[in-house]
């Protein structure tokens, strides 16, 4: 993409909002905010939450999801049939349409999701199922923290309908180790914290933390890097767990701290089924209620999350190494993680020329050509400096940028500059192989 061409709302100023994340989110033109709880994602910020949705998106697909899309706004009597109308009243957006009917945003979809598939699975040969969206969720939140609590937010829900418990079981787990597996993906460390939950009902669930400086809950945790063991402070064990002891699961160090949750999976059983009467043939000529499971992933507070901790790991090991801070300017744009899937940075390579015309310029077209325009970013407007295209750069977090200027007039080599700090000069028909695995896994 041209930079002439793109909207890249990115400002030099530090805007006041609330946290360190939020104010480089909004500086680096990501996201807008639309007043308390209400966020709009600019074109740079779409392109990371695009890349977020597509990860998840394809680890549903790999556990044979099929895709539907549910409404947002419901009637309220399927909510009252559940039991939830009440217990989820204090934070659903309720409302009344011109006929006086109750209605509603919904929060989650489960009621939704037995409406959708009564009278359509009719069978216990029909099941199991595990049908998948990703869409806009609405809760009336105490807003704070940027996208971490939101009035509406975007989420990737799913929900598996089941004969019997051991087909839950197994769905439940395909789809856990699914989550862990994109998590990894993503670059974002999580631990898995085992819950209750009274308002989705159940007898089962677990939620996926990610261990950050300034989060939504505090959070006790392993630092082994296998170990996935948590506790949150809603639990009532966690007093018997400390800092610096050892993990329960694995012998390793415990840490606390804060931590945001980012996805939550649920074994529902018959709580909706049995509450809406969703029967289904149970092949000896009785309805039965099949059981079922839940399956959600915070897709914006997972964008905000990965660009938090990697910023935090960075600065740690930044300062590890030599005693660095913030103020050295180790870390003063968005930094994204780099894992084998790819990144979700909002441009995987920047391409900038010393000179936008001529022979750098032609060869800074050539090269953006090569490594595929639509996820590299071209600076080609000559009304910006080249100062302020490096710092739009860094800015933005781009992995790797690729310099054609005086060294490629000595020697007809471009410069990489990585985001981690390593450099190298290369022949520009090599830049393509050298940024390959940038490029973000292919999904649909």
């Amino acid at each position: 993409m041209r930079r002439s061409e793109t909207l890249l709302a990115t400002s030099k100023e530090t805007p006041d909002a609330g946290t360190e994340t939020v104010a480089l989110m909004r500086r680096a033109g990501l996201i807008r905010e639309f007043g308390s709880g209400l966020h709009g994602f600019l074109p740079t910020g779409e392109r990371v939450r695009k890349k977020v949705t597509r990860r998840i998106q394809a680890a549903m697909t790999d556990c044979d999801a099929q895709r539907v899309s549910l409404p947002a706004l419901q009637y309220g009597d399927g909510w009252e049939r559940s039991g939830r109308w009440e217990n989820f009243e204090d934070e659903m957006f309720t409302l009344e349409n011109r006929d006086g009917q109750a209605m509603c945003l919904a929060p989650s979809h489960e009621e939704g999701v037995v409406h959708l598939l009564e009278g359509v699975v009719r069978s216990h040969d029909d099941l199991p199922l595990l049908v998948s969206q990703v869409g806009t969720k609405y809760r009336d939140d105490h807003a704070r923290n940027g996208l971490l609590r939101c009035k509406a937010f975007t989420m990737k829900d799913a929900y598996s309908v089941h004969a019997d418990r051991t087909s839950l079981d197994r769905t439940y787990e395909r789809v856990r180790a699914a989550y862990l597996d994109a998590f990894d993906d993503l670059g974002l460390d999580v631990v898995v914290v085992p819950v209750d939950d009274e308002v989705m009902g159940g007898h089962a669930s677990e939620e996926f933390h990610a261990p950050v400086a300034n989060g939504s809950d505090d959070l006790v945790y392993c630092t082994a890097e296998d170990c996935r063991f948590g506790r949150t402070d809603e639990l009532a064990d966690v007093d018997a767990h400390d800092a610096d002891d050892d993990c329960p699961d694995c012998g390793g160090r415990l840490a606390a701290g804060e931590g945001v949750e980012v996805g939550h999976v649920f074994k529902l059983g018959r709580r909706y089924t049995e509450a809406l009467d969703l029967t289904v043939d149970g092949g000896d000529g009785e309805r039965v209620h099949p059981t079922m499971g839940s399956y959600g992933f915070g897709v914006t507070r997972a964008l905000q999350t990965v660009l938090q901790q990697t910023r935090e790991r960075v600065r740690s090991a930044a300062e590890d190494a030599d005693g660095a801070n913030e103020s050295d300017g180790d870390v003063t744009g968005c930094r994204w993680p780099v894992t084998d899937w790819g990144t979700v940075a909002p441009y995987r390579v920047a391409v900038v020329p010393l000179d936008c015309e001529g022979e750098h310029g032609r060869v800074a077209e050539e090269i953006t050509a090569a490594c595929g325009r639509s996820d590299v970013l071209l600076f080609d407007d000559p009304g910006q400096s080249i100062g302020e295209r490096f710092a739009e750069s860094d800015l933005l977090g781009v992995p790797a940028i690729v310099v054609v200027g005086n060294h490629y007039d000595e020697t007809g080599e471009v410069e990489v500059e990585y985001a981690d700090g390593r450099r190298e000069f290369v022949d520009p028909e090599t830049v393509p192989d050298r940024v390959a695995r940038f490029r973000a896994g292919e999904g649909d």
